[in-house]
Order: structure tokens, then sequence, then C-alpha cells
């Protein structure tokens, strides 16, 4: 197959089984094989929230659940493995590996299956193919709908003129959501519950990962004529931004991940959303069930900020991305996005980057003219257009910037009081 329109063609498809979670010696750099390369480190019990002491200010991501600091860059392999754990324990809930999952992969559509503890389930989710370039295409998997919230804000056409494929992943299928400000406390509906059980300690984030994640180990094993595995980004704004990142912090085989306004639970730290007060964590807690039932105990109250008992924020989930693709946009314009709280996690995290020698791996965009919220902002492109190439189809380098707007920084003394190690 060479160049295509998208508007069907032929057919390639083939079954497949999965077993995502286990290990690797895979880079990291967007050639991963596997769902979590870390998978092969052994995480010691994590205490019950009641446990944690307060940490006001961004807790060292360099520093091991024993107390000691890395110092090589070996040892990030595992202690991104402790952070994926404490993600998951405290802020998404689990994320469980299925018994097979099978799938076709045609020029319009994936379509996957998946089946684990007795049950079974089927979604699928649209391929648009660019008209020029040549299969197995990159590709961004948008989080939601052609057409529908958001639509994909980076603009279909200025992906597909790169020569990228935009794949429409409908989110709310695997978990949707119920009723704001009334949901918390209720079992939650979508084909993610429909297996696990409505009760299920993962919220909606960790649902919507899981199903990206089935998408992907269709892709990888059955669509690689039409789709390249190793050229995948995820992108979303808003609530769906928040889901794009949670894609890209727990699955490796995202080669870039592009996080727009996310606003609290996607790149913003905790810590500092409470402290700005636009939109705090009991806002957003209470609001949907985004975040996991598990992350009560760190939710806003009585005035005070819980958040300062996480072990972890946001900028260790931003480190755990690295060394792949991170390319976060923001607008300082929208106050309730928080974009202060998300330029000082990601400069936060970007010290694990630069640790691991990798910081032009990780850029960062909010100097932008004050837009509506999820509106493209053509400040966005030159960044966007040079870390598709890098990381995608594997074309240049990456341009490693941080541009922040006016209004969008905090200063950094207030939140950080660590230096990152000289890792071997």
């Amino acid at each position: 197959m060479t160049s295509s329109s998208g508007s069907g063609g032929d057919m390639t498809s083939s079954s497949i089984s999965s077993s995502s979670s286990s290990s690797s010696s895979g880079s990291g750099s967007g050639e991963t094989a596997v769902e979590n390369e870390s998978a092969d480190c052994e995480v010691a019990a994590l205490p019950e929230a009641s446990a944690l002491n307060q940490i006001p200010k961004l807790p060292d991501p360099f520093t091991k659940l024993d107390g000691n600091r890395i110092s090589t860059k070996a040892e990030w392999h595992c202690r991104r493995q402790e952070i994926r754990k404490q993600a998951e324990k405290y802020i998404y809930g689990e994320k469980p590996t299925p018994d097979v999952v099978t799938g076709t992969v045609t020029e319009n559509r994936v379509s996957v299956h998946v089946e684990a503890q007795g049950k079974e389930i089927d979604f699928s989710a649209d391929i648009v193919l660019p008209s020029k370039g040549q299969a197995p295409f990159p590709a961004i998997i948008n989080v939601g709908t052609k057409g529908g919230f958001g639509g994909i804000t980076l603009g279909e056409g200025r992906i597909l003129d790169q020569g990228v494929a935009v794949i429409y992943y409908n989110h709310n299928e695997l978990g949707r959501e119920g009723t704001p400000e009334q949901s918390r406390g209720k079992p939650n509906p979508g084909k993610f519950y429909d297996i696990y059980g409505g009760d299920h300690s993962a919220g909606l984030l960790m649902a919507w990962a899981w199903g990206a994640s089935r998408i992907l180990d269709v892709l990888q094993t059955s669509g690689g004529d039409i789709i390249d595995p190793t050229g995948i980004g995820v992108t979303g704004c808003s609530r769906n931004g928040k889901g794009a990142f949670a894609i890209g912090v727990l699955d490796d085989r995202i080669a870039l991940t592009i996080p727009h306004e996310t606003s609290t639970a996607g790149v913003p730290a905790y810590r500092i959303a409470d402290v700005l007060g636009r939109e705090r964590t009991d806002h957003n807690y209470f609001g949907l069930n985004w975040l996991s039932n598990d992350f009560d105990p760190f939710v806003f109250r009585n005035n005070v900020s819980n958040a300062v008992k996480l072990p972890i924020d946001t900028h260790a989930l931003i480190a755990m991305i690295a060394p792949r693709g991170l390319l976060v946009l923001e607008n300082p314009h929208q106050a309730q996005m928080g974009a202060p709280a998300g330029h000082t996690a990601t400069v936060a995290g970007a010290e694990v980057y630069k640790a691991l020698g990798v910081e032009k791996n990780i850029s960062y965009h909010s100097k932008v003219a004050d837009t509506a919220h999820c509106s493209y902002k053509s400040e966005y492109t030159d960044l966007l257009v040079s870390n598709i190439a890098k990381f995608l189809k594997h074309e240049g380098e990456a341009a490693g910037e941080l541009v922040v707007g006016s209004g969008g920084s905090l200063s950094m003394s207030d939140w950080v009081d660590w230096e990152a190690p000289t890792l071997e």
C-alpha cells in the first residue's frame, strides 16, 4: 500500500493476544514494544494515605521509596515504576491487564475485542489517513470523536498535512461521565466497568488510558501495514487533555504526548492548584469521577489543602514520560486551566529529562494571545511541527523549548527545594 486518502481500501487484519505489561529492555524512545517497560521492577507495599507525611513543596522525584536518591541513569528504570504504583494507588486507580486482546485495522477503523475475568467487550476507533506520504503512517490518537466535544483542537488538516494520520478515540465508550457534582460515590458506567465492575478503583482517566492501551495493542500487532506503531502520539484538550496526559504517562508505546489546557487532574500540580484556587482539587474531584475514589484523602477540605500529603505530584508523572516526547500546550489567559501550576510542574519534571540527558525531548508553550479555551493558537505551530517530525516521523531534532507567557509562571523556589543529581 502506498499513499491513501483514507476513504476506504483493502483491509489489513489479524488477531493478537495481549500480555501488554510484560517487561522489555526498550529504550523508551517511542520504539518500546510494551505498555510498561518497567514492569520487571518489584515495588514494596505502599503505605495507606493515613500514614503519609505532609510534603509542602513538590516531592523530590529522584528519591526512592527507601529514602535513597538515585545516582545512575539505569536506576531511573525502577524509580519510575515506584512512581507509577504511587500514581495508581493514590490518584488514578489500578490499570489491570486483560487476558486477551484481538483486533483488526483497516484504512478507516481499528476494531478492538477484549476478554478478561470471563467477560468481553468490543469497541472501535475511526482512522483518517493523510493524502500525502506513504504507509505505514505515523498517527495521533485524539481523545474524543470527530466532531465531538473539543474535536481535535490541533486541527485535523494541520495534522494530515504533515503526513500523519488521526485516530479518533471515543473514550466515553470505555468510561462514561455521570452527572456533574453528583457522580462521586456512584458506580461508573462504561465498557471498562462492564468487565471490571463499576466500583473498580480506576477513575475515568484510568479507564480511558486502559482503552487507549488496547487500541495500541491492536495497532502494534495488526496494523503495521497501515499505521506505524513506533510513531504514535496522543492529544486532547480540557477533560480530554487530562485523558491524553494519563494515556501518555501510563503507556510507554506513546512516542509523543500533547496535552492541551488540561487544568487540574492533568498537567498542573495538585498542590499548586489548591493554592491558586481557581480549580482546586475539591472542585475537580467532586465534579466528575475523573480521579479514583482513592484520591479522596488528598482533596481540599475545610480550607485546607490535603494535596500536600501526596508522595508525588504531576511533575513526577511528567518525569515518567521521559525520555519520550512531551509537548505541553497551555493558555494563561484562562485562569481556571491553572497554567502557572502546569508550567511549574513541567519545569520540575524537566529536571529528570535533563538528568537523563534528553532535555530536548520536553517542550512547553503558553505564550499566546488571549483566545478561547481549547482554541488552536498559531504560536504553537513551530513546536508542534518539530515535535511531530522528531517523535512520530523520526526526522530531525526536537526543539526542547519552554516558552511561558505573561502571568503563566510562579517562583520555582516556592515549590522546589531539591536539585537534580548528576546521573552516571
